[in-house]
This record gives C-alpha cells, sequence and structure tokens, in this order.
C-alpha cells in the first residue's frame, strides 16, 4: 500500500480500537497484550538491530540498554521461580531492582549522548553524568523520577512516542488522512474523559480480576487514578467511573500502538529487515510466548517481560532523534515565521 493508503488504514484501525475499548476494555488489554504484543516486541527488535538501534557510534552501545532491561526484569522473575540466590547476590539484585526508576531515567538520559558522541571515552563520561544526573533527581524531586519510571515504559511509550512518530511522519509526508488520524489520536483521550461512563454496565469475570490482581497491571491505573482523587487511603475502586476511563485509555493506546506498528510495515521498512531464517525464528517466539499466556497469563506476563522492557529500551535512541527532529522543524518554522 502506498503512504495515503496506510493513512487511512490507521484511522480505521484508531476508530476500531477507540470502540472496542470503549465496551471491553479490560478484556482488550489483555488479549492486545498477550497476542499483538509479543509480535512487536520481536519484530520491533529485529528492525532495530537492522538499524544499529540508530546509535551513531560504531561501539555496541545498545548491550548497555540490555544489561538495563536484565537489572529490572530479573527480580520479578526470580520471585515467580522462588529461586533462592545467595544472600550477597539477592542483596545486589534487591537494591537494583529498587532503584528502577533511576535506572530508567539513566538509560533515557545517556540515549541522548548515542546519538551525538561516537568516541569511548565520551560516552563513559556520557553514562556517568547520567547515572548522577537521575540519582540528583530522585534526591530532589523524587515524585518525578517515579512518574518517570511508571510512565516512561507504559503509556510515554505506546501512545506519546507513537504520538510523536506520528506527526514527524506527517510533517515530512503532508497527507490529509494522515492529519486526521494525528488528531484523532491527540483528542481520543479528551473523549475519553468526557464520555458518561455506567459503572453498573462493565463487570469483571474472574479471570479478569484474578489476573489484573496477580499481573500487577493496575499499578499503572492507581497511579494515573491517584490525580483525579480516586484513591482513598490506599483503596482503588476498579470499576469506578473514573477508573473505567483510564482503563479504557490504556487499552486503547496499547491497541492502537501495536495495530500502528503491524501497519507500517512498508513505510518505516521493516518488513524488509526480515530475513527467512529470523521469519521462522519469530514465529517460532511468537508461538511459544502466546502459548505460555494461555497456558497461564501471568505466567506469560513473567517470561516476556524482559522482551517487552528490552523493545522498550532500545527504542530510547529513536525517541530522542524524533524529539529532535521534532525541535529542529519547529525552530525552522519560528525562524521562517520571524522573516
Amino acid at each position: 500500500m502506498n503512504s495515503k493508503s496506510v493513512d487511512y488504514l490507521n484511522i480505521w484501525l484508531l476508530l476500531i480500537s477507540f470502540i472496542v475499548a470503549i465496551f471491553l476494555p479490560f478484556e482488550l488489554f489483555l488479549f492486545s497484550y498477550a497476542i499483538l504484543g509479543p509480535l512487536h516486541y520481536l519484530t520491533e527488535i529485529n528492525w532495530l538491530d537492522n538499524k544499529r538501534n540508530f546509535i551513531k557510534s560504531k561501539t555496541q552501545g545498545y548491550k548497555l540498554f540490555v544489561v538495563l532491561a536484565i537489572i529490572i526484569s530479573i527480580y520479578p522473575f526470580l520471585i515467580y521461580l522462588d529461586l533462592e540466590a545467595n544472600s550477597g547476590l539477592s542483596t545486589v539484585i534487591n537494591f537494583l531492582t529498587s532503584q528502577k526508576n533511576i535506572v530508567l531515567l539513566s538509560g533515557f538520559v545517556f540515549s541522548v549522548s548515542l546519538i551525538f558522541l561516537t568516541k569511548i571515552r565520551q560516552l563513559v563520561m556520557a553514562l556517568i553524568f547520567s547515572v548522577l544526573f537521575s540519582i540528583v533527581c530522585n534526591l530532589y524531586i523524587p515524585k518525578l523520577v517515579i512518574v518517570i519510571g511508571v510512565f516512561l515504559p507504559t503509556l510515554v511509550h505506546v501512545y506519546i512516542f507513537t504520538l510523536l512518530f506520528m506527526i514527524y511522519g506527517q510533517i515530512k509526508a503532508k497527507s490529509n488522512p494522515g492529519i486526521v488520524s494525528v488528531i484523532l489520536l491527540i483528542v481520543a483521550p479528551l473523549i475519553i474523559l468526557f464520555l458518561d461512563i455506567r459503572p453498573t454496565t462493565y463487570s469483571l469475570s474472574d479471570f479478569i480480576e484474578n489476573t489484573y490482581s496477580r499481573s500487577g497491571f493496575l499499578s499503572l491505573n492507581t497511579t494515573i487514578a491517584h490525580f483525579f482523587g480516586e484513591v482513598n487511603e490506599g483503596y482503588f475502586n476498579s470499576l469506578s467511573s473514573i477508573a473505567i476511563k483510564v482503563q479504557i485509555f490504556i487499552a486503547f493506546a496499547y491497541t492502537y500502538h501495536y495495530l500502528n506498528w503491524f501497519s507500517k510495515t512498508s513505510i518505516i521498512g521493516w518488513k524488509s529487515s526480515l530475513t527467512s531464517k529470523r521469519i521462522k525464528y519469530i514465529i517460532i517466539l511468537w508461538l511459544a510466548a502466546v502459548g505460555l499466556y494461555f497456558y497461564d497469563y501471568v505466567t506469560g506476563l513473567t517470561a516476556l517481560f524482559f522482551l517487552s522492557l528490552l523493545h522498550v529500551v532500545l527504542e530510547f535512541p529513536l525517541n530522542i532523534i524524533t524529539i529532535r527532529e521534532l525541535i529542529l522543524v519547529g525552530v525552522k518554522k519560528l525562524k521562517l515565521g520571524a522573516k
């Protein structure tokens, strides 16, 4: 399909995701996360590898992101398997896991250097600065670091960066249907906010309630609900009007994020990065992942947590490049306007 056809397709995908999310917010999210999510992780990691992760330096700086993903994901995996690490190792793992917000912020800040710097000495200094900067932020503005730690790998990744990618794409393509899709994505959360939601029309099956309580998914909902004063003395009603609206937005954002990726095989060229050998590996791994989710959702979630986080952090340099390009476009337009 040409770019305009893809833009029309994205309008439909956006509308379908939005409508289904309104009626089945919990079910849609669980389905998208288990079925669409793993295939998205695998294909994007492959594409990023083909693009050398958009890192300017010829060093293998991306390996730092692999370490970052391991640091954050290893503790939940060990807890799930009920593995007893030796006391020293356990202490280190517990400490690193407790600092996951600092680790994520450090990785994101460090990714800036990977698109500008090339020498190893410069990158080492940049890494030290990134860690110190994140520690200072945690000391003086801890709430900001917590918010970044919660939202950067979740809604910022699936909604904000998807929106920025689309805006940048339309600046270059200047497609009317593409602009419509951008506008729809921007106004979607506002529409959700003003929806007349009647909690009595929603219910949670035993499977959904059990999955959400065991998986920790509700932590994101609870954090967002805090902004609306919906958490009283630590109690969060997942079937309140605001809570359902939060879940609708989460289900919509994740589902459209995945569908948007799959619709743009030709636009960004990720399909061409697939060799026949890699396609076989991806299909096998995807089927295994889906099988784990069907066997037990939390088992699948735990097994895929590293892969899920890895595709987020490997995308950091691309996120920074997109932000930089949008700033440059904005500055250029301001200069032209001043003339």
